[in-house]
Parts: structure tokens; C-alpha cells; sequence
């Protein structure tokens, strides 16, 4: 059973900053490759950002490009999603995902609030 368990988010006001964190639990992190998604009221949930398994290979979403940014610690089984300059269109819930050839796992979802 691989667990995934998101925290770090809240309420910012626009051009605020907030780091969600995923930690794994359950199975061998380095091997899943890794991706924050979001979900906002009434719409479809998208990718936000995503990372290979080794750290080497990463990609955002064009809303997120410059002020988003993905990492990961294998040894601390955590990957970490650092949000900057945040916009109200940001708010969603935010979903940790991990995937291994056909397995693919979900968190609970943290919920990010951007909002004056």
C-alpha cells in the first residue's frame, strides 16, 4: 500500500508564497516518478508540475512556468511543490500523485486559497 500525504497549504493573499509537501510512505519513493495536480471548483483537475523519478526530467504547466517550482529528496521520500507569486486563479485543491509503469497512487488533496 503506498500512502501520500500533502500539507503546506492555506489562505495567501495574491502575490503571496506557500510550499506544499508530499511524503510517501510504503513503497520505494525513488522509483515512482512524481506530480502535483490541481483541481479548481467546477473544473477538470490538471497537471501542475511533475518530476521524473531521479529529479532529472521536469515539466510545468504554462500557467505555472517562472513561478512554480518542483523538487523531490529520495531520501526523505518528499516531493515539494514552491509556489510564488500566487494568483486567485490558483486556487484549488492540490493533488500529490505518484506512477510506476501502470500504478499510479493519489494523496488526499490540500487545499490552496488565493485570495485578497
Amino acid at each position: 500500500q503506498v500512502n501520500l500525504v500533502e500539507s503546506g497549504g492555506g489562505l495567501v493573499h495574491p502575490g503571496g508564497s506557500l510550499r506544499l509537501s508530499c511524503a510517501s510512505s510504503g513503497t520505494i519513493f525513488s522509483n515512482y516518478a512524481m506530480g502535483w495536480y490541481r483541481q479548481a471548483p467546477g473544473k477538470q483537475r490538471e497537471l501542475v508540475a511533475a518530476i521524473s523519478s531521479g529529479g532529472g526530467l521536469i515539466n510545468y504547466a504554462d500557467s505555472v512556468k517562472g513561478r512554480f517550482t518542483i523538487s523531490r529528496d529520495n531520501g526523505k521520500s518528499t516531493v515539494y511543490l514552491q509556489m510564488n507569486s500566487l494568483k486567485p486563479e490558483d486556487t484549488g485543491v492540490y493533488y500529490c500523485n505518484g506512477v510506476r509503469g501502470s500504478s499510479s497512487y493519489w494523496g488526499q488533496g490540500t487545499q490552496v486559497t488565493v485570495s485578497s
